[in-house]
């Protein structure tokens, strides 16, 4: 008898769940998306939101790379007094180029795994809230994978231009992107332009996994909170999964934060063809020895508030982009 009622309770706890899910805001998943808005209005959008955000990426980078300890407002005022507003956009265009693409990459990979392993996961009777953390943790890892094939040597370029005029910098001046992106291959070749590949990887795929599986979580829990009724307005819409993805982002920043510290060092460091390459051991050696743990949490700061705001402002930016770029009666 106590095993039929603990069966029982197991499926109104699921059946619960699935009504819980279906009352949520509708997904627009891979298939009901028209690729070509899609890409380009894609392209516009997150063109916009990485302008707004690179200062503080040039903050933290700048932070990572000085050898002597700084605060983050000493460093902004160093880089506006002796660059101007220029100085926090320096390697944008670079950074930009790269975006585009790695981006395309990244929204494709990550739609078409959740959209692939969701029902896959439900048919083999995984329960719905579990389908879902495991579709949206699979889609992280696998869009992260992808987008780092361009975004390892778009990063190399860019962090030398953020940092070549700072004091810790190489004497090795760069004119722009392309001139960067010449000397790096002239002097270390193509593995020069994905130093800190593997690392990024290590960083970024389970960071993704636990970022988009926590976000989709806490969103549950945020409409258990607002009330699920409360789906329909957009302004409510918009707020909880805001406020899920910072949530999300400052918690990946957290965690993550020495493995980028030490990728950032990697991808900055100049070769001048006598000495040794900088290896991932005697980077993070040379790390310790400056300022024990504490100096792999340089920019910690400019990173949790970049990741936070970040997060919250490329997730509201996507899903308002899904939504636009929905076939028509795609929604109902």
């Amino acid at each position: 008898m106590s095993f039929s009622v603990a069966g029982m309770d197991e499926e109104r706890c699921a059946a619960a769940a699935a009504d819980e899910i279906r009352r949520l805001p509708a997904e627009v998943n891979w298939e009901m998306l028209d690729k070509s808005r899609f890409f380009v209005l894609g392209a516009a959008l997150f063109s916009g939101v990485s302008a707004a955000l690179y200062p503080a990426v040039v903050v933290k980078t700048h932070l990572q790379v000085a050898p002597p300890p700084q605060a983050a407002a000493a460093t902004v005022r160093a880089i506006l007094s002796r660059d101007g507003l220029r100085g926090f956009y320096r390697g944008f265009g670079a950074s930009l180029a790269g975006t585009v693409p790695a981006r395309a990459l990244y929204m494709a990979a990550l739609e078409a795994t959740k959209s692939s392993v969701g029902p896959a996961a439900v048919r083999l009777g995984v329960s719905e809230p579990a389908a879902s953390a495991v579709a949206s943790a699979a889609a992280g890892v696998s869009a992260a994978v992808a987008a780092q094939v361009v975004w390892t040597p778009v990063d190399v370029v860019s962090q030398r231009l953020m940092v070549q005029t700072s004091s810790s910098a190489s004497a090795c001046r760069y004119a722009g992107g392309a001139d960067a992106f010449r000397k790096i291959l002239a002097a270390d070749g193509v593995r020069g332009l994905y130093r800190g590949f593997g690392l990024s990887i290590i960083t970024y795929a389970p960071s993704n996994a636990v970022w988009w599986a926590s976000y989709a979580m806490a969103q549950r829990l945020a409409w258990r909170v607002v009330g699920a009724d409360r789906s329909e307005s957009y302004p409510a819409l918009m707020a909880v999964q805001g406020a899920s993805a910072a949530v999300a982002g400052g918690a990946a920043a957290l965690v993550t934060m020495p493995l980028d510290t030490v990728k950032t060092r990697l991808q900055v460091m100049e070769t001048d063809g006598m000495a040794a390459r900088p290896t991932l051991g005697s980077t993070m050696r040379g790390l310790l020895k400056e300022g024990g743990w504490a100096a792999c949490y340089r920019g910690l700061g400019p990173r949790w508030g970049s990741m936070s705001l970040s997060a919250a402002t490329m997730v509201t930016t996507y899903e308002v982009l899904k939504r636009l770029s929905a076939k028509e009666g795609s929604l109902g």
